[in-house]
């Protein structure tokens, strides 16, 4: 079989699925008073931690996050407040608050804070809450802007792993994004970070960028890792979305690979980074031998969450800062996305809670087998059934909706597990959204359109400080 063709013609409009339901589904009747009465629940439980810092120093024409380029330092520093005031409210809701065993800093570009605001939201942090000693504390980092100030400062605040955003190396790609980042710039901070005692490092790259070509693509790939060996990579496909994101008009559209072409650089990257001793995880995730994403892999304990992949386990993943979101056990939350509409909720004493939805059990049931299709490329749904006690039977319109890739050899059936090929990992989405019951039944569609509405959502996209690993991504 051409797998290429095969890919092509299965591909069809779907979201990432670092949510179940994604947060297209989210809606304007969950508020504050919702996420007040969820909070109070959680007393005791795990916890993570995602602080959104909005702010870069200069906008990548590619990017497709929640972020602006901040005007002043002052504008830094009366934000990383309002981050102080809802990081002792969300706790104080809460009352007893567990163990909170990763923090995420995300972004934007989350050094724009200042090392001086970082600290200061990290005491709060570390004062309202129980920080274990081992807990993973991880920060996207732009190499554009990074000092050796900087980058020295960051372990004394606890900081362990880092995210690289690289994207590419070609200079006429660079040039054709707005990101120019000769590589020797930064393996010199990959090193200086090494140095300092941060080795977990995090890189990611992209596909479908203008002026790329599968074999730049190839040479990128393999220059990226020979100059910084990191600890996981990601490979994301860039979205053209000029409608919404207004920065991305000023990319030349002509100079955009075909379908095609998208779908030959993706797997030529990771064909890249399989010979370079990278083993794939999920949908476009790799690390090597040892890491901790690759462990929580190998023994059945991975994870997806908005950050991506990740071997967090928590039941509850706190989402503080403007357009965060938060996943509770009885639901999903997103504060006010602009940072006006977000300081003047914080400014009224409340929360900055703008939609969200409410989970029933059905949602719990699905996002359970999509999670594992996402994360093993497989799922038992008669253990499934016994698991969270449901008729086995429920799902078998799913089951009869996944025979024409059974008959192509893209998903095999074994009784009533279900098993994507490894080979066809990146079809891996349109296998999961065929569980997904918001999700309008749809033709298998033109590959262009799939990538770019899966890889939208309400969420955020690849940012300019570079979400990878365990610290990814956008999507539903």
């Amino acid at each position: 079989m051409n797998w290429d063709n095969a890919l092509l013609r299965y591909a069809r409009p779907v979201p990432r699925y670092t949510s179940y339901p994604t947060a297209t589904q989210f809606t304007g009747a969950i508020g504050p008073s919702h996420y007040a009465r969820w909070l109070a629940s959680l007393e005791g439980q795990s916890l993570s931690l995602y602080i959104h810092v909005p702010f870069c120093q200069a906008l990548c024409w590619f990017c497709g996050c929640t972020t602006t380029v901040a005007k002043s330092a002052a504008v830094s520093v009366a934000y990383a407040s309002l981050l102080v005031e809802e990081i002792s409210r969300v706790a104080f809701a809460i009352g007893g608050a567990g163990a909170v065993r990763h923090i995420h800093w995300g972004g934007g570009t989350p050094t724009q804070l200042g090392i001086s605001s970082l600290r200061r939201v990290l005491e709060r942090v570390r004062a309202r809450f129980d920080v274990s000693d081992d807990a993973e504390v991880a920060i996207e980092l732009d190499p554009r802007t990074l000092t050796r100030e900087t980058i020295e400062a960051l372990p004394g605040l606890g900081f362990n792993r880092v995210s690289l955003g690289v994207q590419d190396v070609d200079p006429a790609v660079q040039t054709a994004i707005n990101r120019i980042q000769p590589i020797a710039f930064v393996r010199e901070a990959a090193s200086c970070l090494r140095d300092n005692g941060i080795s977990w490092i995090n890189v990611d790259l992209m596909v479908g960028l203008p002026r790329q070509t599968e074999g730049s693509v190839r040479r990128s790939a393999a220059a990226t890792i020979e100059a910084l060996r990191p600890s996981r990579v990601a490979i994301f496909s860039y979205a053209h979305m000029p409608w919404l994101k207004r920065h991305q008009r000023l990319i030349d559209a002509s100079a955009l690979p075909g379908p095609r072409e998208r779908l030959s650089q993706a797997l030529a990257a990771a064909e890249v980074l399989e010979a370079m001793g990278y083993l794939p995880l999920g949908l476009d995730h790799f690390a090597l031998p040892g890491d901790r994403l690759e462990l929580a892999s190998k023994t059945g304990k991975l994870r997806r969450n908005f950050q991506g992949y990740t071997d967090d386990t928590a039941a509850v993943l706190l989402g503080i800062g403007a357009s965060a979101i938060g996943s509770l056990p009885s639901g999903y939350v997103q504060n006010e996305s602009r940072v006006v509409d977000y300081r003047r909720a914080i400014e009224r004493g409340g929360f900055a809670i703008a939609r969200g939805i409410a989970l029933d059990d059905d949602d719990r049931v699905r996002r359970d087998i999509i999670e594992r299709l996402m994360c093993d490329l497989r799922v038992d749904l008669d253990d499934t059934a016994r698991r969270w006690n449901v008729d086995r039977a429920s799902f078998d319109d799913d089951i009869a909706a996944l025979g024409p890739l059974v008959d192509d050899g893209l998903v095999r059936l074994s009784g009533r597990r279900v098993e994507v090929d490894p080979s066809a990992r990146s079809l891996v989405r349109s296998v999961a959204a065929t569980f997904d019951r918001y999700l309008s039944p749809a033709p298998m569609h033109h590959f262009p359109e799939f990538l770019h509405r899966a890889e939208h959502s309400a969420e955020r996209g690849p940012s300019s400080g570079g979400p990878s690993g365990a610290m990814a991504r956008d999507g539903g």
